[in-house]
């Protein structure tokens, strides 16, 4: 049971169609949020060669977006809350654009670049769930919002070396263009945010508490997203680097890190849907941990034509495992403004211990010389994503909305309607 969010209700009576375009901006959106991390996998040898880059500056490039995405996990409600999480969207994309311009053409900006691109990508991935619950969002367009992430993924990662040709070989250019798809989700997003009068989901605060088995579901929640992110920025940080060791050229490794995006599209927009079916999920979830761990192994022993297969298996696998956290950010939050907050929480301190995990995963292969303790690590990561992900599916949608917003702003208002 939860209180109707007053923005949903306005959204369903405005027109159909600035519905439909406010989530095709969504996908928009979804598209930018790993561009600025796959080129530079795709691109990291180049990437350290031109910029002049360490062991250590290269490991910190890798894993800063995601350290970055638990550090400034709280801004996206907090611009919510100020200016309408459609508008703010707007904004966010905008400063992605220009962090990704900056951090190629100002010199000594890499990572501080970087930073900032990982901010505006956290900032953007906590509003999505909040704006496709606003607008009442089916398991559909859910599903083609985590799809729109792997799309970008696999641009990113496949058309990078491409260009990278392209444009003269030059590493800022084939970095730097991602700007330009940025620039065209902030213009969406500000075009739909005017068009439908509506502030998504408005300035008024509501009071918020902490129900019974609040905090049980706000950890797993956290757990679920931390270690799913974990395990794919795993791959698309270092699977480049291994394949490198095993001896595939360059192209080969920007192909495979593309096909890892791609064989994801499809299960991460089919997730959305099956996670409303309780009697699949209950053994769904838990399984799709179990395949990572499987996947990781098949991996570490694969050679030559196997890499297609297995890399393959693992991005359908993990794209369907952030499809199914983002599916349970927005299904176990009663309201969007519950939303709001899950998704900052579980998406925040989750993506700290996705950077963290990500980055000892580096550090152990680095002070090993070999790739076993950390294939070891990764899976023992996914054993203990499906005993969470078990966990949590059996948790009921929590509501930390204790006062509506309606009566933020007029206390003698009593209509609180319950579902």
């Amino acid at each position: 049971m939860g209180i109707t969010d007053a923005p949903a209700a306005a959204i369903r009576a405005t027109r159909p169609r600035t519905a439909t375009l406010g989530l095709v901006a969504a996908l928009l959106v979804g598209v930018n949020l790993r561009p600025a991390i796959t080129s530079v996998a795709a691109l990291l040898g180049e990437t350290g060669a031109h910029f002049g880059l360490d062991a250590g500056a290269t490991t910190a490039l890798v894993t800063l977006p995601v350290i970055a995405f638990g550090l400034t996990a709280p801004l996206g409600p907090w611009l919510a809350r100020r200016i309408g999480v459609g508008r703010a969207l707007g904004w966010v994309m905008l400063a992605l654009a220009a962090a990704l311009v900056l951090r190629v053409a100002l010199p000594g900006q890499l990572l501080l670049g970087t930073a900032v691109a990982g901010t505006a990508i956290m900032a953007a991935g906590t509003l999505l769930p909040q704006y496709l619950k606003s607008l009442n969002a089916g398991g559909l367009w859910v599903g083609l919002s985590s799809m729109s992430f792997g799309v970008g993924a696999a641009l990113g990662a496949g058309l990078s070396v491409p260009l990278h040709h392209a444009l003269g070989e030059s590493v800022p250019l084939a970095l730097g263009v991602w700007a330009v798809p940025a620039v065209v989700a902030a213009l969406a997003m500000t075009f739909v945010a005017s068009r439908s009068g509506i502030r998504l989901p408005g300035h008024a605060r509501p009071r918020l508490a902490l129900p019974a088995g609040g905090v049980r579901t706000l950890v797993l929640v956290t757990v679920v997203f931390g270690l799913q992110a974990l395990l794919y920025f795993a791959v698309t940080a270092w699977l480049p680097l291994f394949l490198a060791d095993r001896g595939e050229p360059a192209a080969v490794r920007g192909g495979l890190l593309a096909w890892f995006s791609i064989a994801g599209f499809l299960p991460t927009m089919l997730t959305p849907i099956i996670a409303r079916r309780p009697g699949v999920l209950r053994w769904f979830g838990p399984g799709l941990g179990l395949v990572v761990a499987l996947g990781v192994a098949w991996l570490f022993v694969a050679g030559g034509g196997q890499y297609f297969w297995v890399v393959g298996l693992l991005g359908a696998v993990q794209s369907a495992a952030f499809g199914l956290a983002i599916s349970l950010i927005v299904g176990l939050s009663a309201n969007a403004h519950t939303a709001g907050v899950v998704s900052a929480i579980g998406q925040g301190v989750g993506y700290v211990l996705a950077g963290a995990g990500s980055l000892l995963i580096g550090l152990v292969h680095t002070a090993s010389g070999d790739w076993t303790p950390s294939f070891v690590l990764m899976g023992v990561f996914a054993i203990a994503l499906s005993i969470a992900t078990a966990l949590l599916i059996r948790r009921p949608p929590i509501d930390l909305v204790a006062v509506s917003a309606d009566e933020v702003q007029n206390p003698a208002h009593e209509a609180v309607e319950r579902r």
